[in-house]
C-alpha cells in the first residue's frame, strides 16, 4: 500500500512539473525571454578565424563581451582580432589552435586559463567538411573530420567544464548541423560527426541537470547548409523550405539563442517538422520527401575541398 501511494504521489509530482513547464513554454512562445547579459563575460569561440566564427565574434564584442578567439588559420584569425577591436572590443585575445590535436587543445587551454581567466561561454564552432562519396574519401580525412567536429567538443568541455561547475555559472554551445539530424547524400563522416556532437552536447546537458549542477546552460544549434564557403556548391530543390542561410542571420539568431539561455536552435525552424516527420513516415515516404527537398542531390556540384567553418 505504501509502495502504491509513494508510486501516485511521484506521479502527480511528474504530471505537476510537466505541466508548468508546459505553460512555460507556451507563455515564452507568445512573450520573449528575458535576455541576460554577457558584457564582461568571457566568450572563447572556436573557428573564428572566418565564417560563422567571425561573425559570432563581432557580435559578442558589440555585447561587451571578452573574447577568446581560436582557429587554425594565424592571418583569418588576426584579421577578426582587428575586426572586432573596430566594433569596440577592449579585451580580444587570438590564439592559433589546430582543433584536430587533443594536446594542442589542452595546451592552448591552459594558456588561456592563465592570460585570461575561466571560460564562461564556450562555442564550439570550428568544423570542416570533406564533401565526398564514403568509399571515395580517404581514411585521414574521415578521421579528421571526427577529430574536428566532434572530438574537438570533448577536449573543450574537459579543460573548460570544471570552472564552470566550480563557479555554478557557464554556458556551453555547440554547433552542430542539419546533418546531425538526418543523413545526406556525400555527407556520411561529416553527418556521423555532427550526430555525435549532438549526442554529446545533449548528454552533457542531462548529465549536468541529473547532477543538480546550477547555472550550466547547454544550447544545440542545427542550422540549414550556411553560406560561408564551406558548402560551396551544395544547393536544395526547394530552396523556400531549406534555403542556404546567410551567416549574418544565423549569427544573430546564434546569439539571440544564447542570451535567451535555449536549449535548442534548429534554423530554419521546418527542421524541426522534418525530423517529426522523420520519426513517424516509413521509409519509403522519406525517401521520396527527401527526393522532393533535394536532400539526395544536395551536394551535387559541391566544390570545396576539405574546406573549414
Amino acid at each position: 500500500m505504501a509502495s502504491k501511494l509513494k508510486s501516485t504521489k511521484e506521479l502527480m509530482v511528474f504530471l505537476g512539473k510537466s505541466m508548468i513547464a508546459f505553460l512555460e513554454s507556451m507563455i515564452f512562445i507568445i512573450v520573449p525571454r528575458p535576455r541576460k547579459n554577457v558584457a564582461g563575460e568571457i566568450v572563447l569561440i572556436t573557428g573564428s578565424g572566418s565564417g560563422l566564427g567571425r561573425f559570432l565574434a563581432l557580435r559578442f564584442a558589440r555585447l561587451g563581451s571578452v573574447l577568446v578567439l581560436w582557429d587554425i588559420n594565424k592571418e583569418g584569425n588576426e584579421d577578426t582580432c582587428r575586426m572586432v577591436r573596430e566594433v569596440g572590443a577592449t579585451r580580444v585575445y587570438a590564439y592559433t589552435c589546430d582543433c584536430s590535436q587533443k594536446e594542442n587543445i589542452y595546451r592552448v587551454a591552459e594558456q588561456v586559463k592563465k592570460e585570461v581567466g575561466d571560460v564562461s561561454i564556450l562555442i564550439n564552432n570550428a568544423g570542416i567538411v570533406t564533401g565526398k562519396s564514403f568509399l571515395d574519401c580517404p581514411d585521414e580525412l574521415i578521421e579528421k573530420a571526427f577529430d574536428v567536429n566532434f572530438k574537438a567538443h570533448l577536449w573543450t568541455y574537459k579543460s573548460f567544464l570544471p570552472a564552470m561547475i566550480a563557479n555554478k555559472h557557464g554556458h556551453l554551445v555547440c554547433i552542430s548541423s542539419l546533418a546531425g539530424l538526418t543523413g545526406v547524400n556525400k555527407l556520411a563522416d561529416y553527418c556521423a560527426s555532427k550526430f555525435a556532437a549532438f549526442g554529446f552536447a545533449e548528454s552533457i546537458c542531462m548529465e549536468t541537470i541529473a547532477q543538480k549542477l546550477k547555472g550550466i546552460k547547454t544550447t544545440i544549434v542545427c542550422p540549414c547548409f550556411i553560406k560561408t564557403g564551406m558548402f560551396e556548391g551544395c544547393s536544395t530543390a526547394q530552396p523556400f523550405l531549406l534555403p542556404a542561410l546567410e551567416p549574418e542571420y544565423v549569427a544573430d539568431k546564434i546569439v539571440d539563442a544564447i542570451l535567451q539561455e535555449k536549449t535548442y536552435l534548429n534554423l530554419p525552424k521546418i527542421i524541426s517538422f522534418l525530423v517529426f516527420l522523420k520519426s513517424i513516415l516509413p521509409v519509403k515516404v522519406l525517401v521520396l520527401l527527401a527526393e522532393y527537398m533535394g536532400a539526395l542531390n544536395v551536394m551535387d556540384g559541391f566544390v570545396s575541398k576539405n574546406k573549414k567553418n
